[in-house]
């Protein structure tokens, strides 16, 4: 079968991504929910959140070098499903993108509840009625599924604005925490006991908070639509990974350090009762507005991203060509819908008794196929290598290594229940990629060509 190369820019129109547009899309889709409720789960944990935060921050960015590096050798369209397609073939690629895509219209329809949840601190009626908060939250859905169908720079610049916004309540927590440290002394936090910190206590912390650090990729995945990607894409994914997790290490740590243990562990917005605590009710209601924009432009990023990993596969021949049908604008406007009804449906199943518990439990599953992506590419940079596509250093040996590593690490710390389903989830696709590779031998058969080979 004749194709398109995969990151072929003609069809998808300019390139609209630059560096700090791409930087604020790592940023901004790491940064969404979880860090505003994170020290909650974080606080029974004590000094061994630190830690763990400080093992998630370090794998993380193993793996950001190693999805830099390979974006730098193969600036293609799709990211990680090119990478895994070029190491280890067509079918471990379609296995990896289709539990990648699920696990982004999952996390859409998590970040739209979460944005309807902060403001219904402003808008009571949203958290009373029952499906109003629902319907809030497709509505969110589908204001930035349009954007994205509409407009790519629209999107693009959207997601700047909020990503500068949402630094402002985690620069807040960093500076009350300094203020209060510098009056107080270290004896204001929680005392650090050895004998309290143990293993299972930080692959507990460093399985909480590896869900705050997904997202890094997302410079990778849009290769297509990015000016100079071999140099582009690596600054953003590795500067946005270490931004992200410098201001999450230090503003969870300063929540979870200084707001007492049994305070936070209760608290719902914890972010909001630290900042109330020191300077008032008006400014933690603040820092719950700024948590809502920082739900809502996470769900922007994400929403773009939903659309790019189908139009790679389908322009790859793995995909129904559907996925792959462009509006005038350059946008897959097919696939975006597609994904936001999903999300949309999910969004209506966690508001029915029979099956809200479900809700949570595939956003658990999207989290274990990001893992399941991750380890992936570590293991996909190591074959590369091994067969001379691309250059072997030492730095990235050892980064894809540590990566891969601490990648299994986060799966025993997720249980055993949670990575069986995730495989699972895995397999879901299978159908579909059977029935793709039958109609292409079909075709290939009746046009006299040899059937597709991995």
């Amino acid at each position: 079968m004749s194709r398109e190369p995969a990151n072929a820019p003609d069809r998808l129109g300019p390139r609209a991504l630059g560096f700090w547009t791409c930087l604020a899309l790592v940023i901004g889709n790491m940064i969404g929910s979880g860090i505003f409720l994170l020290p909650a789960s974080l606080a029974p944990y004590g000094w061994n959140a630190v830690l763990g935060w400080t093992l998630t921050i370090a794998g993380s960015l193993c793996l950001a070098f190693v999805l830099a590096r390979l974006a730098r050798s193969f600036p293609k369209e799709g990211g990680p499903y090119a990478y895994s397609r070029l190491a280890f073939g067509e079918g471990a690629a379609f296995a990896l993108s289709w539990s990648y895509w699920i696990s982004i219209w999952v996390t859409n329809g998590t970040l739209a509840i979460a944005a309807v949840s902060y403001l219904s601190i402003f808008v009571p009626g949203l958290a009373e009625v029952t499906a109003l908060p629902a319907i809030a939250a497709i509505t969110l859905l589908w204001i930035f599924t349009l954007l994205s169908m509409v407009s790519i720079r629209a999107a693009g610049g959207f997601q700047l604005v909020t990503t500068v916004l949402k630094l402002v309540p985690l620069v807040a927590a960093i500076l009350i925490a300094a203020a209060i440290l510098g009056r107080e002394g270290s004896g204001a936090a929680a005392p650090f006991r050895p004998e309290e910190i143990s293993l299972p206590a930080i692959t507990a912390c460093a399985s909480l908070t590896l869900w705050a650090m997904l997202g890094f990729e997302s410079a990778t995945v849009p290769a297509a639509r990015v000016t100079a990607p071999e140099r582009t894409i690596p600054r953003a994914t590795l500067y946005g990974t270490l931004i992200a997790g410098a201001f999450y290490l230090l503003a969870s740590s300063s929540v979870s350090l200084l707001l007492p243990a049994a305070e936070a562990a209760q608290s719902n917005a914890p972010f909001a009762d630290f900042t109330g605590r020191y300077l008032g009710e008006g400014a933690g209601m603040l820092v719950a507005l700024f948590a809502a924009i920082s739900c809502i432009g996470a769900l922007n990023g994400w929403i773009f991203l939903q659309g790019e990993m189908p139009l790679a596969m389908a322009r790859d021949g793995v995909f129904p060509a559907w996925f792959g049908r462009l509006s005038k604008m350059g946008t897959p406007v097919g696939t975006q819908m597609l994904s936001s009804t999903l999300a949309t449906i999910l969004v209506i199943s966690n508001y029915t008794k029979s099956i809200g518990q479900l809700f949570t439990f595939m956003a658990l599953l999207a989290t274990v196929a990001t893992r399941v992506m991750y380890v992936m590419c570590a293991l996909a940079a190591l074959r590369l290598m091994g067969k001379g596509a691309m250059p072997r250093t030492g730095a990235l040996t050892l980064s894809a290594v540590l990566g891969g590593i601490y990648g299994l690490w986060t799966f025993y710390g997720a249980g055993v229940e949670a990575t069986g389903w995730g495989l699972l989830l895995l397999a879901s696709g299978l159908p579909v990629y059977l029935l793709m590779r039958r109609a292409r031998s079909s075709r290939a058969a009746a046009d006299g060509r040899d059937a597709p080979q991995e």
